[in-house]
């Protein structure tokens, strides 16, 4: 009984993140039995009202812009629109390297004091599941892929959450993970595959910066990888 309150009150309480200087803001859910560190998980994927300060420095003030302060570690210039017409603010953010991806989240950590990162992949699968053994039925109620998506990343949080609070761990844009490794992986499936799963995964290709013409290939954006996205967790 207490422990089924405990989490009642944990899903009834999301943490809001207000990116200080900004109006911009986003919540976050406690992923209960976690057998690692207690962490936080973002309700839905790193939209462009939240990445646009970073990609673009809106954060900063235009002197310090024009002096190239912290050029180095935000990202270079996208290639054509980086939301692929698709639609920007309350739209996922994507497109970006697992190194851009790594980058955002120091900057969130500096910028709030709160400790940022990316999921590991067990940590994104335990959120993804909430405690379900089988995919939600019928899956088009909480997953953007192929059959629903129209070709294309769509709003964030339009369908219905996980038993946790989470949107779109499934389709829509595949988020960005560490393995067991140390390794960048992408999981859940995004709106290109006709089957999403807890398990789908995908580790880069070099066909996702085909298009890209430079010598090394850029680190911040894939040419060609516009269904790929990002999540973020938070630790206590």
């Amino acid at each position: 009984m207490l422990a089924a309150l405990s989490l009642a009150l944990v899903l009834q309480e999301p943490m809001k993140v207000t990116i200080p200087g900004s109006n911009v803001s986003f919540s976050m859910v406690r992923i209960p039995d976690n057998k690692g560190p207690k962490i936080w998980f973002a309700t839905t994927e790193v939209t462009w009202d939240v990445y646009d300060l970073f990609a673009y420095r809106l954060d900063m003030s235009k002197e310090d812009q024009a002096r190239g302060v912290d050029v180095e570690s935000r990202p270079s210039k996208p290639y054509g629109a980086p939301d692929r017409g698709f639609g920007h603010y309350g739209y996922a953010a994507l497109g970006m390297t697992d190194n851009a991806a790594d980058q955002f989240c120091k900057w969130l950590s500096k910028k709030t004091g709160k400790k940022f990162r990316l999921p590991t992949e067990l940590e994104w699968e335990h959120a993804a599941r909430a405690g379900a053994t089988e995919l939600p039925n019928p899956l088009g109620d909480y997953a953007w892929f192929w059959d629903n998506a129209e070709d294309q990343a769509q709003p964030v949080g339009k369908l219905k959450p996980n038993k946790w609070g989470l949107y779109d761990m499934l389709g829509n844009v595949t988020e960005w993970a560490i393995d067991a490794k140390g390794k960048a992986v992408t999981c859940g499936g995004s709106y290109l595959d006709k089957k999403v799963d807890f398990t789908t995964r995908a580790y880069y290709d070099p066909k996702w910066q085909e298009a890209d013409a430079h010598v090394p290939k850029s680190k911040w954006w894939l040419s060609d990888g516009p269904f790929v996205g990002m999540r973020v967790v938070c630790e206590d």
